[in-house]
């Protein structure tokens, strides 16, 4: 899917972009804009990529001096899950890890521990399917979760703590200071689709001790529009048949919220708490 152009500069682009992507610091991360029927995606000093309309053909455009491994980097966990949008795919920002009861994934914001989660389960027995997009297909009964690529992005903190000092990891890409971590015997990759038991919305980590409520139908709605990935927020037929899935998808009883102490220490209860949980609901269903 992904062709790239010779580098070149990024020159001024002379319409008004319809999106953009913001970092809590206000750096502006990424600029949305439209070309005739295609998509320009815009990452300042970085690369422009373009996306065809039908999001099936991605160009990139690399700024000189932009590494090819931050130009993987950027369609892997950027550009790729904007483009299956445009396929008509459901797409979240999250992580999702294999269980004995089906595959377990969490949503929530950046910084919220969803990566932290993946490694702590994969590093215990659970491999992991994705730490960053979370790709479902409907089945005849349920969905199931697609693998992403092999490789989890860590802090230096979390690396530490949950990951063994002679993990395999990928070339460092130059705009974030995370490593990313490659699957291996440790950390394992679960390469195949796995029916999905249940999504948990990850809280902002106040809590004193592991919590876990379920969520109603009109509450897991509003967390998956939140943390979907949508390339055109402006086209009217896209965003409904988005929805029509998404009600679909809400109608299965598969939500909790769940917020636990953050520190290292806890996650061994957390990941019992999580396990406890799947174990009850799939014998109650």
């Amino acid at each position: 899917m992904l062709k790239c152009g010779e580098k070149t500069i990024q020159e001024k682009i002379d319409c008004v972009p319809f999106h953009r992507w913001i970092f809590n610091d206000g750096q502006i991360w990424t600029l949305f804009y439209r070309r005739g029927e295609s998509f320009v995606l815009r990452f300042p000093d970085l690369a422009d990529f373009e996306v065809a309309a039908d999001g099936f053909s991605v160009l990139a455009h690399p700024v000189v001096g932009t590494s090819s491994n931050t130009i993987t980097h950027l369609y892997l966990n950027q550009v790729l899950p904007l483009a299956l949008s445009r396929q008509g795919k459901l797409v979240f920002h999250g992580s999702a890890v294999q269980t004995p009861f089906g595959v377990t994934a969490f949503l929530g914001e950046s910084g919220r521990g969803k990566s932290t989660l993946a490694a702590s389960f994969a590093s215990s027995g659970c491999r992991f399917l994705t730490d960053d997009c979370l790709l479902l297909e409907k089945l005849d009964r349920g969905f199931s979760v697609q693998p992403s690529h092999p490789s989890i992005r860590l802090w230096d903190d979390s690396r530490e703590a949950l990951v063994h000092a002679s993990a395999p990891l990928a070339p460092p890409v130059q705009h974030t200071p995370k490593a990313r971590i490659l699957s291996d015997d440790v950390l394992a990759f679960c390469d195949v689709a796995q029916p999905l038991r249940n999504i948990y919305f990850l809280g902002d980590g106040c809590a004193s001790e592991v919590s876990i409520t379920p969520m109603s139908p009109s509450e897991a709605l509003i967390g998956l529009v939140n943390h979907s990935f949508l390339l055109d927020i402006e086209a009217r037929d896209a965003i409904a048949a988005h929805f029509e899935e998404l009600t679909q998808l809400v109608a299965l009883p598969l939500y909790f919220r769940l917020d636990y102490p953050r520190h290292y220490a806890a996650l061994p209860s957390v990941r019992e708490a999580i396990l406890k949980n799947a174990s009850m609901d799939i014998h109650a269903s």
